[in-house]
């Protein structure tokens, strides 16, 4: 089915009736690209505070066994159920309540998205986002300690969150349309990154009034821009009579280029997609399956890596919850480089099978480096972070976003762009699944045998992502050559052809 015309946002509607003028194309493209940035990162604002509280609720001993000094007011006694002997594999637990929830619903959130106003979905998820993640911080003022209340708050929580970046990228898609994007989504993918730095330190922030409170003002925050979302964001340019196949324009009327023109009529003529049609299509379940493996490293990164660097002596010593916190977010720099690295190494090759291998196998002996020698200066733990971000952001940066986007418009489905919000569902979806396997495993594995044995989980994860690519690097590596050898045979006829000018001259 076609998607119908929507009805202009509220606020901008508001606007051009009071003000008898419409924006140009290129002014509504840069606010579609704007307003997504900030939708998505505070999407994962929310997702950090329980990899900040971690430390928190597990307290610093197993105080259940009744083994703590009475009269110590300095000892953080933690937060009932997850301050006893399972407390790590309990939040192991509440990470993959969320995560598979998360998993479960891009694989149809997707294709709802294909077939509603995008601009409503997005607000209701991130209003539903906003309000389950203030629920679950309640849990401290109404002093709950019930596994099934965060269990329960972490499922809908999640299902409300995967609304998030299918909706995102098909908005994206239809606003910058296909061709060399690479650079362009690696820099607007850095608001995972920027959105993790910036739930770790409001979250970090927080602690000092109470674990709570990580939760509710990072949900109050993106409650908020989803009415904001609702108000403004246009999601595609018919929407408000700029062109497409509802409202034909002038061109005097607007201020774009002629393949903006182009991919603008391609994308908004075309039909929706089937959910096995998507599947289908070449490299979408190489790349699903790279991302399974590639989100397993970095959401247990995500989840983890403050409650690692707090239990980990640094230059001898062992930093508090909040500085812990604070350090961790400097693994996110070194994702926004990554991701910004890749998508420019893919826009320059064409190769981006070849450059996802390349950041994940490098990954390997990063992470090995950063397990064995992190400790030994807070210098040497920096570097080595910032780098393990930078290599595991990369691929997963140009796999979500470019490559999902260029999948989803690929000449197979003869110029349909309506399915996009479809792969990009399934192709995230999977590396979902992986997010939520990694949390899970690692709060059982670091639970019986320490984090060695977390980190052995990484590497094989990092090579099996690479390794899923190898078919695609060879056929890309196939093309460069051809491609190459056509360029020598076009130089070399250029030569000839100048050279007989010269003689007949």
């Amino acid at each position: 089915m076609k998607r119908a015309r929507q009805s202009p946002p509220p606020l901008i509607e508001g606007i051009q009736s009071c003000t008898g003028r419409r924006g140009t194309y290129n002014q509504f493209k840069l606010l579609a690209l704007v307003v997504t940035f900030w939708c998505y990162c505070l999407f994962h604002a929310t997702r950090k505070p329980p990899s900040v509280v971690k430390s928190v609720l597990k307290g610093d001993r197993n105080f259940s066994s009744g083994d703590a000094a009475d009269n110590d007011t300095t000892l953080n006694y933690g937060w009932a159920p997850f301050n006893g002997p399972n407390g790590q594999l309990l939040l192991g637990q509440v990470d993959l309540a969320f995560l598979a929830a998360y998993a479960a619903g891009m694989f149809t959130v997707g294709h709802m998205g294909d077939r509603t106003d995008l601009r409503v979905f997005l607000a209701v998820g991130m209003l539903g986002s906003g309000i389950f993640c203030c629920l679950f911080g309640m849990a401290y003022l109404w002093d709950i300690h019930s596994m099934w209340y965060f269990i329960t708050m972490m499922v809908i929580a999640g299902v409300f969150q995967s609304t998030g970046w299918p909706s995102v990228v098909a908005i994206m898609g239809n606003w910058y349309g296909k061709g060399k994007r690479g650079l362009v989504m690696g820099i607007w993918n850095a608001h995972t990154s920027l959105g993790n730095i910036l739930g770790t330190v409001v979250a970090a922030a927080c602690l000092r009034y109470g674990w709570g409170y990580a939760f509710i003002l990072p949900g109050m925050l993106i409650s908020l821009l989803g009415l904001v979302v609702f108000a403004v964001l246009v999601v595609q340019p018919s929407d408000i009579g700029l062109g497409g196949s509802y409202e034909p324009v002038k061109s005097a009327d607007l201020v774009y280029d002629a393949d903006d023109e182009k991919d603008r009529a391609e994308a908004e003529s075309s039909e929706s997609v089937g959910f096995m049609q998507a599947w289908a299509i070449p490299g979408v379940s190489s790349f699903a399956f790279c991302l399974f493996f590639s989100k397993l490293i970095a959401y247990t990164f995500l989840y983890w890596l403050p409650y690692y660097i707090k239990s980990t002596p640094i230059e001898g010593r062992l930093l508090s919850a909040k500085q812990a916190g604070d350090l961790s977010t400097l693994f996110d720099v070194g994702g926004v480089a990554g991701g910004i690295m890749a998508g420019h190494l893919s826009d320059k090759s064409g190769a981006s099978a070849l450059v996802s291998t390349s950041f994940t196998l490098a990954s390997v002996p990063i992470l090995y480096m950063y397990r064995y020698y992190g400790n030994v200066s807070f210098v040497v733990n920096v570097v080595l972070m910032m780098a393990c971000g930078f290599c595991v952001n990369g691929p997963y940066a140009l796999i979500t976003t470019a490559v999902s986007a260029d999948l989803g418009t690929h000449e197979s489905l003869a110029g349909n762009a309506k399915a996009l919000a479809t792969v990009t569902a399934i192709i995230d979806g999977m590396g979902s699944i992986g997010a939520a396997i990694g949390p899970m495993l690692t709060g059982y594995i670091s639970e019986r045998g320490g984090f060695d044995g977390v980190f052995i989980m990484l590497y094989i994860a990092a090579l099996s992502a690479g390794l899923l690519l190898v078919r695609l690097c060879i056929k890309e590596l196939q093309t460069m050559k051809a491609d190459r050898k056509l360029g020598m045979r076009v130089s070399s006829g250029v030569q000839l052809a100048s050279k007989a000018a010269q003689a007949v001259v």
